[in-house]
């Protein structure tokens, strides 16, 4: 038997049929009806409203020649329907072919949950219930015809039934009203009452619900352009499918534009502008030849239309101005949906609201990577572990635990922990592509800064941090809400920068593909086999620019005295130790005596630093003075704890020698008229502070506590008008001139 069935193109963004997790329903809606009284007018107006709305529709062909028995696939259909939409006119029950069907829809209501629509189209639905006028009309010719008894009191049956049945009374009303409202009722069911297949929902559901409450209720009015905002790969794109797929049937038309981004680089913003024409508009060709004839077409087409629109992964103003460029172009009740890494792109070009969607909690992501590892909701016992150890590796990013689950789909657990192993060594390609998006948008300098966030200054403070990051030529105070606006950062209540931590392994991961053998030609240096490599080799090259290296306790390294010749774009140089584990923390282990001393050693003294150089913090610096070449004039940070320096010489911003048991007196402040931090804590052998101490009118922090040496202090300390912090516990001190 021919047949007819609406459904998506498989190019489509979405299909309802995807999103039912019934396998024996294959179609959304069966459409019963008389023809000669609906196929032409009301009945054909309402089987193209189902489609335009991928609703999956039954019909049967109207070529079809109707015989004495109803055709089987006919019957399966029906079974196979969700729906079954009866549009009750004036000949309907003439038709046994429609009350075959009927009967049929009545026992699958009963048997399987069939939902019956009834449409009463100019008939009472009284007459309907119990086969008066017209209806009793259409039994008396059937007993004529001798039709059997009991098909006939079956028929009498349904009808009685779907005469009980609230539907649509046609009586004075307008068909596209009625269709709308029929179509509607489907869609919201459709959407709410049937949960979607995919697993990538795990943990939306929350986030699907605070958006449509506080973001894009019916309550709020108006039209409203609601962004949802957050890193890549942390599931922006399927929040909005899914809000889509929940809500587009309350709407006149909707459109879902995916990947703007990308399809605006490679074909330009006119398809774009055709594609979401053509989907509101139903109609396969829109002749628009450029960006602003397309502005005017599709703000005079939609300005009285009542539409849901998405723009996906949008991140250019030009994207914005041509496809949803202001409130205005769209009728009362729109919603229009942005999703993008940008938040300051989404404030800046009005968006009424911007949602943040964040990362999944353990549960949530554990759960998420069992889908996609496994294909069920929770690993078995023995993959529990393991599982585990990838989710914390996700930290939560959706992205990050389906690439990851579906690359360990069917291996053995041998290969689980190999693919672990290898995840600390090399992340994975896929992940790092798509976080990379976002660095490839930025400058030269915001490069630069985030680059050195990720191998030196994550979990910093902003602010203990702003004079060095502007001493690099960062213009920090812009750059730093820049990363932040581009979900590439974040800063928390005590202003501590922090990113996640795919994205810093991204940051080092672009470091390293600088240089994949060669480790002296990389900018930047963080771990410690590799410095001491570079630094023991003598291999270092100008393109090092920073160097961080903790050493761990129980090591004590030797370089030689030219160690650093050879970095002369050096300016960042941080030597320390690892920070104590639980064990010596606790007290399970005892801490070397020595653990303050110098880990590294340089028994030839040394011979080079880079005169770069804004930064220098070495704990433990064993030798008395730096090297006579060294220029200071560009240093902006100093901090040399339990140090053998005998003499302060000249600094910048801030010096800090706390513990530099070899400190006897400070030099002439006059050559340092900058500084704003001077920290001298337990300098126990300090006796002297040069009395142009009182002239640095931009120091904020003087810290002397535990200088127990010191007798007096300069007279004119009171001059220093910004002095915030002064901390002076010492024993006997006294102003002197």
């Amino acid at each position: 038997m021919a047949t007819q069935a609406t459904s998506s193109s498989p190019s489509s963004t979405f299909s309802l049929s995807s999103s039912s997790s019934c396998p024996r329903s294959k179609y959304h809606v069966f459409l019963s009806f008389c023809g000669v009284d609906t196929r032409m007018n009301f009945t054909d107006h309402l089987y193209t409203a189902l489609k335009q709305k991928s609703i999956i529709t039954f019909r049967d062909d109207e070529k079809l020649e109707r015989g004495k028995y109803i055709s089987p696939e006919l019957l399966k259909a029906i079974e196979e329907s969700k729906y079954a939409i009866i549009v009750l006119s004036t000949n309907y029950a003439f038709s046994k072919w429609c009350l075959i069907e009927l009967a049929k829809i009545v026992e699958c209501k009963k048997k399987t949950g069939l939902t019956i629509l009834p449409v009463f189209y100019h008939v009472d639905p009284s007459d309907v219930k119990n086969q008066r006028g017209i209806f009793a009309e259409a039994f008396a010719k059937h007993e004529e015809d001798k039709v059997n008894t009991e098909d006939v009191q079956a028929w009498k049956a349904a009808l009685k039934d779907v005469g009980d049945i609230a539907g649509w009374h046609m009586h004075d009303r307008h068909e596209s009203i009625v269709i709308q409202e029929i179509i509607a009722r489907i869609l919201s069911e459709l959407y709410h009452k049937l949960p979607c297949a995919s697993e990538d929902l795990v943990g939306m559901d929350s986030c699907v619900e605070e958006i449509l409450d506080s973001y894009l209720s019916e309550k709020l009015g108006d039209v409203r352009l609601v962004g949802i905002c957050g890193m890549g790969g942390m599931g922006k794109t399927t929040l909005a499918q899914e809000i889509y797929r929940r809500i587009s049937g309350n709407f006149e038309a909707s459109s879902f534009i995916a990947n703007v981004r990308d399809e605006t680089k490679n074909h330009g913003l006119v398809p774009l502008q055709k594609q979401l024409l053509s989907k509101i508009l139903m109609e396969s060709e829109i002749n628009i030849w450029n960006v602003c004839e397309g502005i005017n077409v599709i703000r005079n087409t939609l300005c009285n239309k009542n539409v849901l629109i998405v723009l996906d992964d949008v991140d250019g103003d030009e994207q914005l101005k041509a496809l949803a460029g202001r409130h205005d172009w769209f009728g009362l009740g729109s919603r229009i949906i942005l999703t993008s890494r940008d938040s300051q792109f989404l404030k800046r070009n009005g968006v009424d609201d911007v949602y943040n969607i964040t990362g999944l909690n353990d549960d949530e992501a554990l759960e998420l990577f069992s889908w996609s590892a496994l294909k069920k909701p929770h690993p078995e016992d023995n993959y529990v572990e393991l599982s585990k150890d990838f989710v914390n590796y996700a930290k939560g990013l959706p992205l990050a635990l389906k690439v990851l689950g579906s690359s360990l789909f069917a291996k053995r657990m041998n290969e689980w922990k190999s693919a672990l192993d290898k995840l600390k060594e090399e992340p994975d390609r896929n992940i790092l592509d798509i976080l990379q998006i976002s660095f490839k948008g930025l400058t030269d300098s915001q490069k630069g800064l985030f680059l050195d966030i990720a191998c030196f200054f994550k979990g910093d403070k902003k602010d203990c941090i702003s004079d060095i990051l502007e001493s690099f030529g960062y213009y920090p105070d812009y750059n730093i809400g820049v990363l932040k606006d581009k979900s590439l950062i974040t800063i928390d209540d005590q202003g501590i920068l922090w990113m996640h931590d795919l994205l810093q392994d991204m940051g080092q991961e672009i470091v390293r593909r600088e240089s994949p053998k060669e480790l002296g030609g990389r900018s930047r240096l963080w771990i410690y086999k590799d410095i001491i490599h570079v630094l023991k080799n003598n291999t270092g090259t100008e393109v090092v620019e920073g160097i961080m290296l903790n050493l761990p306790i129980q090591k004590v390294e030797h370089l030689s005295a030219e160690a650093f010749s050879k970095m002369k774009n050096l300016r960042l140089l941080k030597i320390g130790n690892e920070k104590p584990s639980e064990d010596f923390i606790n007290g399970t282990m005892q801490l070397p005596k020595d653990f303050n001393k110098g880990k590294v050693q340089l028994p030839e003294g040394l011979s080079y630093l880079s005169n770069e150089l804004r930064v220098i913090e070495w704990h433990g610096y064993h030798l008395k003075c730096i090297p006579t070449n060294f220029k200071l004039n560009k240093l902006v940070e100093l901090r040399m704890h339990c140090s053998g320096i005998k003499q302060l010489w000249k600094g910048n911003m801030l010096i800090d020698l706390s513990d530099s048991q070899n400190l006897i007196k400070t030099l002439d402040f006059s050559r340092v008229p900058n500084l704003k931090q001077l920290i001298l804590q337990r300098c126990i052998r300090l006796s002297k502070i040069h009395t142009s101490l009182g002239n640095l009118k931009w120091l904020i922090r003087l810290d002397l506590n535990g200088c127990k040496c010191l007798k007096s202090l300069p007279k004119n300390l009171g001059n220093i008008k910004g002095l915030k912090e002064l901390n002076l516990v010492v024993l006997h001190w006294k102003y002197y001139h």
